[in-house]
């Protein structure tokens, strides 16, 4: 007889939360004890309202889904979380990994596979959508291959990802160009790029490669 397991949900887009919602529904055995707009919520709720796995979602306001399963792991070690997003390039995953996710799925995943990930992760496994395992390992090869790059006196307010597609901006490519040579989708390009422009308070490339070479963030 399979197991009746609890599950929290922390999404903040409504649309994506109704699609997951649905999803579910298609399966018994999953009962829905939490639904949470970010990672903060998620965690106020989780001590009167505990759950087996919780299915995270990155990009939130308030608390990223990232820094809550950093704090809910702390808080506790034996939780599955399974990261269910659309951002698909190395830098989230890696740091989602590291954060403690016992998985990483697309959000636009079949209901089967998402359903099998979760019985997968509550019976100790882990569960990857199928480009993103390839994805990590290309990813730690790069780190392992990769020297060390001298510390900038002068910080950088973007990721290595936010310099990375800026750089090729400047360079001249099209978001799609860009979303092919460092096989990540075009939506998550576009993504980076809005908070490129929103960290720099720019609201076009050209302003955005001036500024970033003008704190020496770009060669």
């Amino acid at each position: 007889m399979m197991n009746n397991i609890s599950i929290a949900i922390a999404e903040d887009n409504t649309l994506a939360l109704k699609s997951i919602l649905k999803k579910l529904a298609a399966f018994d055995g999953f009962t829905i004890v939490t639904v949470a707009s970010n990672g903060k919520e998620l965690l106020n709720h989780f001590t009167e309202h505990p759950a087996d796995i919780v299915l995270m979602d990155i990009e939130m306001p308030v608390m990223d889904g990232i820094t809550a399963t950093i704090q809910l792991k702390e808080q506790y070690p034996d939780i599955k979380v399974l990261m269910l997003t659309t951002f698909d390039d190395d830098d989230k995953i890696f740091n989602a990994i590291l954060a403690g996710a016992s998985g990483y799925l697309l959000k636009h995943e079949s209901a089967a596979i998402i359903q099998r990930s979760i019985q997968d992760i509550y019976q100790g496994g882990a569960a990857m959508s199928a480009g993103i395992a390839l994805k990590t390992l290309h990813y730690i090869k790069n780190i392992a291959s990769t020297p060390s790059p001298v510390a900038s006196t002068n910080q950088s307010l973007l990721t290595d990802r936010e310099t990375e597609i800026l750089s090729e901006l400047k360079n001249g490519l099209g978001y799609k160009q860009i979303a092919d040579k460092l096989f990540i989708s075009e939506g998550t390009v576009r993504k980076h790029i809005e908070h490129i422009y929103r960290k720099l308070q720019v609201n076009n490339k050209v302003s955005a490669v001036n500024k970033a070479m003008e704190n020496k963030w770009l060669l």
